[in-house]
């Protein structure tokens, strides 16, 4: 089972990449900010450390407070 679900990541990334590179570039870039890059960090540190419910579940937590977070930065700096 678990060798299911590590062929069906790899897959995932591969097309993710192919995407990467075969999209047309635009001209504007958005790129990602710093808090946003964390918050991506400690989602995917939640997913890697998921067996320990407490720790998984606390990563996550953190992570999407992050990103809460620079929603809200963002958007006020839009004004």
């Amino acid at each position: 089972m678990n060798q299911i679900y590590l062929v069906i990541s790899i897959a995932a990334l591969v097309i993710l990449i192919v995407f990467a590179f075969l999209l047309p570039k635009q001209k504007e870039k958005n790129r990602i900010t710093p808090l946003a890059g964390l918050a991506f960090g400690f989602v995917l540190a939640g997913i890697l450390f998921g067996e320990e419910r407490i720790l998984g579940y606390s990563l996550f937590g953190i992570g999407i407070i992050l990103s809460i977070v620079d929603i809200i930065r963002n958007k006020k700096g839009q004004r």
